[in-house]
């Protein structure tokens, strides 16, 4: 049995089955560096990757843009970092398993031209990913205070665990020199992982929990229905939203539509335009009227393309209700926001400021759509800023939202809808401290989520509003003191474990309980 898994350890790491020894390779310690440097690469970029899903969908947008064609290229790149770190990971800890019965670390070439293939792609992501996407390192950053004190715990398990090996290389060395190397570098890992948690800040261990984040639809319930249309915005209301979302443009013929794309081929990546208008598909906003808008089918393409993986979840009613959906008004929205007592938030997607017209602005047709509905105006959150103090003169009862804090400041505003990252916890503290209330896009994520909600955060934009409607609470929180008790209870445990496997190595290794003390 020993003889069999022997060979099955030589076999997967080295691809030798048999018993012969072969010492022709060079450097074997250096290629299980190697392998161990690779593997930890390759996990720190699974954990971005892991992270960064909260943002999934822009990736896939802004690839749509260039390339005209829906690819889930996100789910591409996991499905291959996952891969990646499994290889690397098994392949580390069969690594280990040489050392620890001591049989030659052998390399297989194959395994060596794998690695650095992994290496390289590594490498190119994540250069892709400080070229294309370098604001997603602000939320990396952010997530270090949901994580770090999971992610110091696996550090002082992982450490327990291959303490033993570290042991056994110490007295196994050859002179005094290599031993206090070994131990002295390992005192220091050791030091710095069991004492991470004095620097370690979250939210998340405080005396107490703020209320619970409201929950805005954004372009209503898109996880559940096709985006901006009145599917999705019915479904964003049985997760209780407070607010719907959304993106306004005016047609040729000066009716606010609802639609996020904008520019040329605006109607590409959402509706069928290509099949009705094929010669058209290229065209801007301003091309089509509302008319030649409704004809358009605006809920095939979520089927078809499942931008967040949950086409599955739907029933066979929800989808042929998703099937038939259509480019909704501005009106329609209104109506709907009306009648279940809900408020309203958007963008103007192309609108162009002209101090000296703003009677034939999209501001200007918006907001009289919107006194035309009857909707309360407190109900309206106004975010466009190009024709603020206009609309305040024409509406003055909408609330005036803001998109940064120096404009808010300006005008005396107390109301921000800002990306999650541009807040830090001891802001928005500061912030809710003096009744400013924070919306904060666009957060899809339960650990984003929670951390907001452990900040104080007033509301969110959120895809994900019926993962977040049914959470009662953060999905963790810690007061300071049970938090210090956990990490020094893990920590004690921790070293009497190692200095009882160091004596252990001793044992066996030296057959004297004090050797190796001088």
């Amino acid at each position: 049995m020993i003889t069999m898994f022997r060979s099955c350890l030589k076999g997967v790491y080295s691809c030798r089955w048999s018993n012969r020894n072969d010492t022709k390779q060079k450097m074997p310690c250096c290629w299980f560096s190697f392998l161990s440097f690779v593997s930890i690469l390759v996990l720190s970029w699974m954990y971005i990757c892991v992270i960064a899903f909260n943002d999934h969908s822009n990736v896939n947008n802004e690839a749509f843009k260039a390339l005209k064609t829906w690819v889930n290229w996100y789910r591409i790149v996991v499905i291959l970092s996952a891969v990646l770190v499994t290889y690397c990971l098994l392949l580390l800890i069969f690594g280990f398993l040489h050392l620890a019965i001591r049989e030659p670390l052998h390399l297989h070439w194959l395994h060596k031209v794998f690695l650095f293939l992994g290496l390289l792609m590594v490498f190119l992501n994540i250069l892709g990913f400080s070229c294309k996407w370098q604001k997603e390192w602000q939320t990396i950053k952010l997530s270090f205070q949901a994580t770090a004190p999971f992610l110091q715990l696996s550090a002082v398990l992982a450490l327990t665990v291959i303490s033993w090996l570290v042991f056994q290389s110490y007295f196994r060395a050859k002179t005094a020199a290599n031993r206090g190397f070994i131990m002295t570098n390992f005192l220091l890992v050791c030091a710095a992982v069991h004492l991470w948690p004095v620097v370690i800040k979250s939210p998340c261990i405080s005396p107490n929990i703020p209320p619970k984040p409201a929950l805005v639809g954004h372009r209503g319930a898109p996880m559940l229905a096709p985006e901006n249309t009145l599917m999705s915005f019915r479904k964003s209301l049985e997760c209780g939203v407070v607010a719907f979302e959304t993106d306004v443009q005016l047609s040729k013929d000066r009716q606010p539509f609802l639609m996020h794309d904008h520019g040329e081929n605006f109607l590409l990546r959402t509706t069928d335009v290509k099949d009705k208008f094929p010669n058209r598909a290229s065209e801007i906003h301003n091309n089509f009227t509302v008319q030649e808008l409704r004809t358009l089918n605006a809920g095939k393409w979520f089927l078809k393309t499942d931008p967040f993986w949950s086409v599955s979840s739907l029933s066979e009613e929800e989808k042929k209700e998703a099937e038939n959906q259509t480019v909704p008004a501005l009106s329609e929205l209104l109506d709907l926001a009306k009648k279940h007592n809900v408020s309203l938030i958007f963008d103007l997607k192309n609108e162009m400021k002209d101090e000296n017209d703003f009677t034939n602005s999209d501001s200007y047709y918006t907001t009289e759509e919107i006194k035309a509905s009857g909707i309360s105006p407190d109900k309206v959150w106004w975010l466009p800023p190009e024709y603020r103090h206009n609309v305040s003169m024409m509406e003055p009862g909408f609330k005036q939202v803001y998109s940064n804090l120096e404009e808010m400041e300006a005008n005396s505003g107390n109301f921000i809808n800002i990306n999650y990252t541009s807040l830090s916890d001891d802001h928005i503290s500061e912030l809710r401290s003096i009744n400013v209330s924070m919306n904060l896009w666009v957060v899809n994520e339960r650990w984003l989520f929670s951390l907001l909600w452990c900040s104080g955060a007033t509301s969110v934009t959120t895809n994900a509003c019926h993962i977040f409607k049914n959470m009662s609470k953060p999905d963790w929180h810690l007061e300071p003191n049970a938090y210090m008790g956990i990490w020094i209870s893990i920590d004690i445990v921790s070293l009497l474990v190692m200095l009882g496997l160091f004596f252990w190595q001793r044992r066996r290794l030296t057959g004297d309980w004090t050797a190796g003390i001088y």
